[in-house]
């Protein structure tokens, strides 16, 4: 079921050979018909949708060790005790 920010489309007189044509595409790239349209339509009009992100799971395992980063956190963590009474 589309969201608020998709909409749906009835094309109707598509020729056989164009028809013809979008599904061997579609075929070739493994994806449906519906999602070939999407993209064709996407790329000819030079629009981007939005992304939505649900889940973070492509973060998982990416961190890398920064020494310098972890050495200006320990400084920020420092309590000044003239300022701190």
């Amino acid at each position: 079921m589309p969201t608020k920010s998709q909409v749906q489309y009835t094309i109707r007189g598509v020729p056989r050979e164009v028809d013809r044509e979008l599904r061997r595409r579609a075929h070739e790239r493994k994806v449906s018909l519906n999602q070939l349209l999407v993209e064709e339509l996407t790329h000819a009009t030079g629009a981007q949708p939005k992304k939505k992100y649900r889940s973070i799971m492509s973060l998982v395992g990416t961190w890398k060790e920064d020494p310098e980063f972890d050495r200006i956190l320990e400084e920020q963590r420092k309590i000044d005790e003239d300022l701190w009474q």
